[in-house]
């Protein structure tokens, strides 16, 4: 059985592709590897909760493996953190890293490069799924998610701390693509198949930062 560890974002893709890895059996998910902003101590760019986090890997049944990185971060500081996650992963006996990227090109070939020589190889589970047809997936199969952060230039703040259903898909401006996948919007999921039980949580503070507009998900 092939060892992987995923990429987790505590969002929706990343959920759903924990889904479809454990619909394989010959692949099983041993780490969820997330990204922590050590200055906020919350999930990189989703600003979810360290404690949200924690409880979505015990409710996935899946150890976590947390990275922190400095605020702001750079690309090398990045680099490097990752660069110990991959000799970790190698120690472990992993053989691949997933990610949940579903259709960019430039990011895909980035992570391709980054895994080149670490004896790991990259798996795409969601890749090229259309996104309007993911989306409507995910919700059918009863993902829960809300909406932790918006791009105000391109999507109204209101969206922000919405549940990511079939009425937010309908609201979506022309040109917004489902799934968030151009950063238009980033999601934390609370339920869904690929966890043993649902999250409760309640939506808290709107705020506006760094050019994102933030709900705090608690």
């Amino acid at each position: 059985m092939k060892r992987v560890a995923l990429s987790w974002s505590s969002g929706k893709d990343s959920a759903w592709s924990l889904h479809l890895l454990r619909q394989d059996s010959d692949i099983e998910v041993v780490a969820l590897i997330t990204t922590i902003n050590a200055e906020f101590d919350r999930v990189a760019m989703h600003a979810v909760r360290r404690e949200l986090l924690e409880l979505q890997a015990a409710s996935a049944g899946v150890q976590l493996w947390q990275i922190p990185l400095p605020w702001p971060c750079s690309n090398d500081q990045y680099e490097a953190q990752m660069r110990g996650v991959c000799e970790r992963a190698v120690g472990e006996r992993v053989e691949a890293i997933a990610f949940g990227d579903l259709f960019l090109a430039d990011i895909r070939a980035y992570r391709e490069k980054q895994l080149t020589g670490t004896g790991l190889h990259p798996i795409f589970p969601v890749w090229d799924i259309p996104t309007p047809q993911l989306a409507r997936n995910m919700i059918a199969a009863g993902v829960r998610a809300k909406i932790t952060c918006v791009d105000p230039r391109v999507l109204p703040r209101e969206f922000a701390g919405r549940d990511f259903d079939a009425g937010f898909l309908a609201d979506l401006p022309a040109g917004i693509d489902p799934c968030g996948e151009n950063g238009e919007f980033h999601t934390f999921v609370y339920a869904g198949p690929m966890f043993s039980r649902s999250i409760p949580v309640e939506v808290g503070e709107i705020v506006e930062r760094d050019g994102f507009v933030f709900a705090d998900i608690r």
